[in-house]
């Protein structure tokens, strides 16, 4: 039975700011639901206050209402469509869902007569509710962990009691582990149960039995209305339990099942799908296995929605989830819809695979300083990273390499641990860099049966890491000259980096490539193809990997290579990497403009990527997706094989601006502003002097490369300075001090976690106002897209203030000021594309803090709020197709929009919230106000100063 011929137009709930335990993950699965519903002809409606996504652009949705997700909201919407037949909340997250309950509760979709598809309300209160889930596997003999609920402090000393330590607090109702901890010892639990029953919307805890040291996996499941059930993917956990999966490092397919217990676990799975309820979508189910040969099966838990190892599975698989659970709400049968890769199979096709994904989570914990970075069951990761490969070794090491924290992979880079107590410590408390920690233990010579001990993580893993070290060993025996070509080929197809390798033999990293290349050992590239090359893919979405030769019978020698190169004329882009504090979505969004734009001038478009969570790594955005690290290495063989007209890295944030360097020494063009530009405004003392020559003003300012330097310029500038590295995004490393002691002090523990960096020092312009623009410059002309004040003083991160646009207290005379400092700088730095310059205003005079000629944070809220293209215009501008005077600029904004951040403290209660030059918000939201006269603008004026920390 086909769609649903009734449903015409659809109300999509998206999830609001991005906050940990609710990432982006939500925005790409929403912007697959909306593009699936526009192919049925189906009008689409978004409410989403997010203004740094894809999601809420115009390109997305038939009517896009970036608003608060209220349900005062809701019925605005609901009154000025009053047509919406259905709603889908699935997408967007807890966040859509707790919106949908309350509007249901208050009656608002029976007041409209506005159906709830694609989730069944009664589902979504049997999970939620851990008693009556628990009853519910009772009965259906699927085993839980002994757990009882607690509604009062006194109930849960009772359960305390009763099971004995260690214990699992759950508070009911809330995402990403809120609330949840893990009880060892009696004289936490008093604390721990009053945070989890105050956490809880209901206060309502569970209290389980810790199962600590069994193994966790998870499936991702969907169904049609017709009781089909396909299961997407099998996702096994490298950490035990006690870790929360969005924590923890995972692996598809799972690697140490047995075929006997895999498939208990799939027929439990499908049970329990079928006996919350009788709706059609998707569900993801969490089971726990006992480390033993008896492996048994007990639930954990079951969410019957669109979840965040949906947009995972969705990656590792090639299945896009999101896209047919929107079709299925909307009454489609799997076997109706097409397999979206291959473009000949059914839907009705469990995807099979013949390579292996890693999934790491990413932290932050540099920016909350004093936060407790021990993993547990609360979620604490900012984003993620995948790595693809034809092992688990060689994905493992891909996405170690992907991480972006100065690492090159598993060892061989100088950098682990070498002290046994701290090794010990790491293993036993698990923490950010355990991944790492496991390498230096075995190098160290700590036997396998005592990391297995302490860290109960299965054999199977360890053993792959045993087998990396030895190799490792092996190959320290060689030099570059006389190393195998049988070694050399076996460490790339194992994941080593160049670098790594020429780490173990004391050589350039230019100079393994070299021998490589010599050697004809290449990377080679594979599809993701959802059928282990069942049949043919029709969507171009790579990964890389190294293969022996196949010697055919009259001699030739060859390697199978599924990337096609095609004689057009080829863009790659550079995306972001993992979601972080200073570089989040915003970026992506960037990225997936710049691939749409140089699609529209008639270039086949190059994504590399990797990071499952965004709209840029979907199969279809770009022409061609190579799901990589955003490493050198990988890129440079990437560009060799595609040979593209350049390389656009001002999109991509930080990530693709640090390679910039490379790419020009490599001879390889960099699209838009050149690699001396963009360096000449990173170098604080080049960048000076050409604010000199052009008479604009700056704070006084020096460099130090030591504590020493840092004394004597203090005396030259004056107190409060503000001290900062350089090459940093985010603020990271920032501080205001304000006598020698505090100085020395920052200047010590900075230079020892970046060594050799050169540090900035300026004199910190204490009440200055802070203010921004965002402007688009062709190397001729300049057009500013938007000018910001920051309501908060200078010395908060612009990304941890509230910017409003148009300014709202700024003169004629400063505003003057503003445009003419702007297109000057973007002129003296012969910007081509993007530039955002930040400003400080004191005694009516503009001060320039910095430039950076690239996409910034901010470009995303300027589109949204003035309804215009902009990262679609300056794409053009690069690529050279347009000027700036081709463009039609019309700024649409009635009163003022306000880009608001939005903190995720409540993961770390013991922090500081003080803010200050480093940014903390992991996410942001867009407030549009009629007059400054609105309350909220002034209770955001009057609290301005309330969190200044120096």
């Amino acid at each position: 039975m086909p769609k649903r011929e009734e449903i015409k137009s659809i109300l999509i709930i998206g999830s609001g700011p991005i906050v940990i335990g609710q990432a982006c993950e939500f925005d790409y699965s929403g912007s697959q639901a909306l593009r699936s519903l526009r192919e049925d002809g189906i009008e689409t409606i978004l409410i989403n206050s997010n203004p740094a996504t894809i999601m809420t652009d115009p390109v997305m949705a038939d009517h896009i209402y970036l608003k608060p997700l209220t349900t005062k909201s809701i019925v605005e919407i609901l009154k000025k469509h009053p047509y919406i037949d259905a709603v889908l909340p699935t997408m967007g997250g807890q966040t859509a869902l707790n919106l949908c309950i309350e509007a249901d509760e208050k009656g608002i979709w029976e007041d409209f007569d506005v159906e709830i598809i694609g989730v069944d309300i009664d589902a979504i209160n049997i999970t939620e509710d851990r008693e009556k889930f628990r009853e519910l596997m009772t009965k259906i003999g699927v085993g839980m962990a002994p757990q009882a609920t607690a509604t009062s402090f006194l109930k849960g000393k009772e359960i305390a009691q009763e099971f004995g330590f260690p214990l699992v607090i759950r508070a009911s109702f809330t995402l990403g582990g809120a609330g949840a901890s893990i009880v060892h010892d009696p004289e936490d639990f008093d604390d721990l149960l009053s945070h989890g029953l105050e956490v809880s919307p209901i206060h309502e805890v569970m209290i389980d039995k810790a199962m600590m040291g069994w193994k966790e996996y998870e499936l991702e499941l969907l169904r049609d209305k017709n009781d089909n059930v396909v299961i997407i993917c099998a996702i096994e956990n490298m950490d035990p339990m006690g870790i929360h999966t969005g924590d923890s490092i995972t692996v598809a397919p799972a690697m140490t099942l047995s075929d006997r217990t895999y498939q208990r676990m799939r027929d439990m799975a499908i049970h329990m799908m079928r006996s919350i309820g009788d709706f059609a979508g998707g569900c993801n189910v969490q089971f726990a296995v006992s480390p033993d040969e008896k492996e048994d099966i007990i639930a954990i838990e079951i969410n019957p929605r669109v979840s965040r190892s949906s947009a995972l599975a969705s990656k590792a698989t090639g299945y896009p989830i999101a896209k047919v659970a929107a079709k299925l709400a909307m009454g489609y049968s799997l076997d109706e819809l097409q397999n979206q890769i291959t473009q000949s199979t059914s839907a009705l096709f469990e995807p099979t695979l013949d390579y292996v994904i890693v999934k790491i989570p990413r932290w932050n914990f540099d920016k909350f300083e004093g936060s407790d970075r021990t993993l547990g069951l609360q979620m604490k990761a900012v984003g993620e990273v995948m790595g693809i490969g034809r092992s688990f070794q060689e994905a493992l090491h891909k996405a170690t390499q992907s991480l972006e924290i100065k690492r090159n992979g598993l060892g061989a880079d100088g950098k682990g641990y070498k002290q046994y107590d701290t090794i010990i410590q790491k293993l036993t408390v698990p923490s950010w860099d355990r991944v790492f920690v496991i390498y230096d233990a075995i190098q160290m010579g700590i036997p396998l049966s005592r990391i297995h001990e302490i860290t109960k993580i299965d054999m199977w893993f360890l053993k792959q890491y045993e087998e990396l070290h030895l190799l490792e060993q092996e190959i320290s025996k060689y030099t570059i000259a006389n190393l195998p070509k049988e070694l050399l080929l076996e460490a790339k197809q194992k994941g080593f980096a160049d670098r790594q390798i020429a780490h173990m033999l004391d050589c350039y990293e230019s100079e393994v490539h070299a021998k490589r290349t010599d050697l004809n050992i290449n990377r080679v590239y594979k599809l993701v193809d959802t059928c282990a090359a069942e049949f043919k893919a029709m969507t171009p979405y790579y990964y890389s990997t190294f293969e022996e030769e196949i010697e055919t019978a009259d001699g030739k020698r060859y390697v199978t290579n599924d990337s096609v190169v095609t004689d057009k004329k080829k863009i790659v882009v550079l995306g972001s990497g993992p979601n972080r504090i200073g570089q989040g979505i915003e970026f992506d969004y960037c990225c997936v403009h710049g691939v749409l734009a140089s699609a529209e001038c008639g270039y086949e478009t190059i994504m590399i990527n990797c990071n499952p969570e965004t709209v840029s790594t979907d199969f279809d955005t770009a022409d061609k997706l190579y799901f990589e690290p955003v490493f050198w290495e990988h890129i440079y063989d990437i560009i060799l094989h595609e040979k593209p007209e350049g390389v656009i890295v001002q999109l991509g944030g930080q990530t693709a601006l640090k390679l910039a360097e490379k790419l020009s020494k490599y001879g390889i063009k960099i699209i838009g502003t050149s690699f001396e530009s963009l360096d000449l405004a990173e170098d604080r003392g080049s960048f000076s002097t050409l604010l000199k020559e052009n008479n604009i003003p700056y704070p006084k300012f020096g460099v130090a490369e030591s504590a020493d330097d840092a004394l004597k310029l203090a005396d030259e500038l004056g107190f409060p300075l503000l001290v900062r590295p350089s090459y940093v995004l985010g603020g990271q490393g920032m501080k205001i001090v304000i006598n020698n002691e505090d100085l020395e002090a920052h200047v010590v523990d900075l230079l020892r976690s970046i060594p050799n960096n050169k540090l900035l020092l300026d004199h910190y312009l204490d009440g200055a106002i802070e203010a921004e623009a965002d402007a688009i410059c062709d190397g001729e002309d300049v057009y500013i897209i938007g000018i910001m004040e920051h309501i908060e003083p200078c010395g908060i991160h612009s990304g941890d203030s509230n910017a409003t646009l148009p300014p709202f207290n700024l003169g004629e005379f400063v505003m003057q000021q503003i445009k003419d400092h702007t297109k000057k700088i973007a002129l003296a730095l012969n910007t081509v594309g993007l530039i955002n310059i930040q400003f400080a205003v004191k005694d009516d005079t503009v001060y320039i803090i910095e430039a950076n000629p690239r996409a910034s944070r901010t470009v995303p809220f300027i589109a949204k709020a003035y309804k215009e293209p902009y990262v679609n215009y300056a794409t053009k501008v690069m690529l050279g197709e347009k000027k700036v005077k081709d463009f039609d600029f019309n700024p649409q904004l009635e009163g003022y929009a306000i880009k608001q951040p939005v903190f995720s403290f409540n993961k770390f209660p013991n922090v500081n919230k003080n803010l200050g030059p480093e940014m903390k918000s992991t996410g942001e939201s867009i407030l549009f106000i009629d007059s400054l006269k609105d309350d909220e603008f002034y209770n955001l004026y009057s609290r301005r100063k309330m969190y200044l920390s120096k």
